[in-house]
């Protein structure tokens, strides 16, 4: 396989530096292809293939083999294997058998640190005829590291998912947390790893490989926002840096602490696993960068006051109240961090698709959070207009170019109801789900949803006919009040087109009820909008010509 690799390798750099010099590759061009000449190299090698139950040296009724990036994970009844794959991502690197062993034998030793019991050693693989065994004996031809399993009900992603996690949780944690980093490991070599100088290194990198998925992961707009942000903390607070050496806040920390690493029992205790062994770089510095990302990720799960809790907490036990100056900084810089990511995996086309999309909506939504701690202000869009003139269908142009959240009156108003939104419930004008009382519940909680994801840095496109003027007026009085001058997008379109399309739309599956005598009826109440940026658009009108215009109107 050793051969195979540099043969590839070598061929397709060759190629590679041709055209970068060409300056006709992205930044992140070439760690694309030299992953993806590992992964074809790798799958010459898949343990998912070659490990069977009966490649166990004990009897188990569960056995299954998981993947991530760079590990296959081998689960059983009561103990869980750790296979590193032969990768070299630049920042962590693989490619050897010895490597290999290394690393798992750094894994052992570094996670005792939090979770001594929990890791059980090094085994080797070994392979006898056409099979392979764990810890067998003979030569081996790969390494694993071997721990206990942790009970699933315990696994803090799972509690958080079902709502089972609370301030019990974090305060074990918290008396977990602060022993460990006042008995890490600090010094010169340490300290190195949060000076200025590799912390703007890490930052820049971010943004070098998220370059080329501006405009289908976030805005170029926020890209721009939050590299600006970076940049200018760092120039402008350089001390603070200094100030957290020279407090002995630099630490051999964890590297990767967020709730998919982190497992309770019973409130009895707490397993902080999985520290990044491979790079020293992620796993040293600041103190306050690793309880950023769990801070960042309670938040990521809309759960801000136990996030602030844990760090109230955290700050109450170990009197660190300077980490609060660079809280935001470190926030920012580990939203992004898994942004980036889930750009990788959007970019992996041997990522099944689902997935693929799954990974870009939720780089998507760490960006925007990131964006949020970067102290920008989203953008709020309002497609507005009778039924039939092309609102939504307008929108959903929109959103093929701009990453942002979509909020309909349509599927708002079925959902409160609990009616399926493709589900048709026809009426007579502001009669049955459309009577004035449920439209008002909609209107209020399609404001309720907008705001709720404008705090956590999401850009807004609602989509309803906001004919009544108190409801302009209150989207526009409570956006303002947040600092958001709301887009207002007037859609019209002639009495005829409007008829034909709501004749093609009956057989077609919609959240709209509308018919044309409700189209008539709205048009006779129709209160146009008098204040915020207004743009009225024939939608009867080539779509060419509306986007051109939509796009230069709404500077998202």
């Amino acid at each position: 396989m050793g051969v195979y690799f540099s043969m590839k390798l070598r061929s397709a750099l060759e190629v590679v530096i041709d055209l970068r010099l060409a300056k006709k590759l992205p930044p992140l061009s070439l760690e694309i292809i030299i992953q993806s000449i590992m992964m074809e190299a790798m799958e010459k090698y898949n343990w998912s293939e070659l490990l069977t139950p009966e490649s166990l040296p004990f009897k188990t009724t569960y056995f299954k083999i998981l993947q991530t990036h760079i590990s296959y994970v081998l689960i059983t009844d009561s103990l869980v294997y750790k296979i590193k794959k032969p990768v070299n991502f630049g920042f962590l690197d693989f490619t050897t058998l010895e490597k290999r062993k290394f690393f798992c034998e750094r894994e052992v030793e570094l996670n005792k640190r939090l979770c001594g019991d929990l890791y059980l050693g090094v085994v080797s693989i070994v392979k006898k005829g056409e099979r392979y065994y764990l810890e067998g004996e003979g030569e081996p031809v790969e390494y694993a590291v071997k721990m206990k399993r942790l009970p699933e009900e315990g696994m803090m992603q799972r509690l958080l998912s079902e709502g089972k996690f609370t301030k019990a949780h974090l305060d074990l944690l918290v008396d977990t947390l602060v022993p460990f980093y006042q008995r890490a490991e600090t010094g010169e070599r340490v300290n190195y790893y949060g000076s200025l100088e590799v912390v703007k290194f890490n930052i820049e990198e971010n943004f070098q490989q998220t370059a080329p998925f501006v405009g289908k992961a976030l805005t170029e707009r926020k890209y721009n926002h939050i590299k600006n942000y970076a940049f200018t903390f760092m120039e402008k607070r350089a001390e603070l840096f200094e100030e957290r050496i020279k407090g002995g806040f630099i630490r051999d920390g964890h590297g990767d602490l967020y709730s998919a690493n982190i497992c309770f029992d019973d409130l009895k205790r707490v397993y902080v696993f999985d520290c990044i062994e491979f790079n020293e770089r992620f796993r040293c510095g600041d103190v306050a960068s690793d309880l950023a990302f769990l801070a960042m990720d309670l938040d990521f799960y809309r759960l801000r006051e136990l996030s602030q809790y844990f760090i109230e907490r955290y700050v109450e036990k170990s009197g660190d109240i300077a980490l609060l100056e660079v809280l935001d900084f470190y926030k920012c810089y580990r939203a992004y961090v898994r942004g980036k990511i889930g750009c990788f995996t959007f970019a992996d086309e041997r990522v099944p698709e689902k997935e693929r999309q799954e990974a870009l909506l939720q780089a998507q939504k760490y960006f925007d959070l990131a964006f949020f701690y970067s102290q920008g202000l989203p953008k709020v869009a309002i497609f507005m207009g009778l039924s039939g003139t092309g609102k939504s269908f307008l929108a959903q142009k929109f959103l093929e170019k701009i990453p942002a959240i979509y909020i309909s009156s349509d599927i708002t108003r079925k959902q409160i109801l609990g009616l399926s939104p493709e589900e048709h419930h026809y009426a007579e004008f502001e009669k049955g789900i459309y009577a004035p009382e449920i439209t008002e519940r909609t209107y209020k909680a399609m404001l309720e949803r907008a705001l709720e994801e404008i705090s956590y840095g999401r850009d807004v496109v609602l989509d309803a006919t906001f004919r009544e003027r108190r409801y302009q007026e209150l989207f526009h009085r409570e956006l303002i009040s947040r600092g958001i001058e709301p887009y207002w997008v007037l859609c019209t379109a002639p009495d005829e087109v409007v008829r034909e399309r709501m004749q093609k739309r009956l057989k077609e599956k919609t959240a709209s009820d509308a018919l044309f005598d409700i189209y008539l009826a709205q048009k006779a109440r129709f209160e146009p909008p008098t204040e915020g940026k207004i743009l009225s658009l024939d939608t009867s009108q080539p779509l060419s010509f509306l986007l051109e215009t939509l796009f230069q109107f709404l500077d998202f």
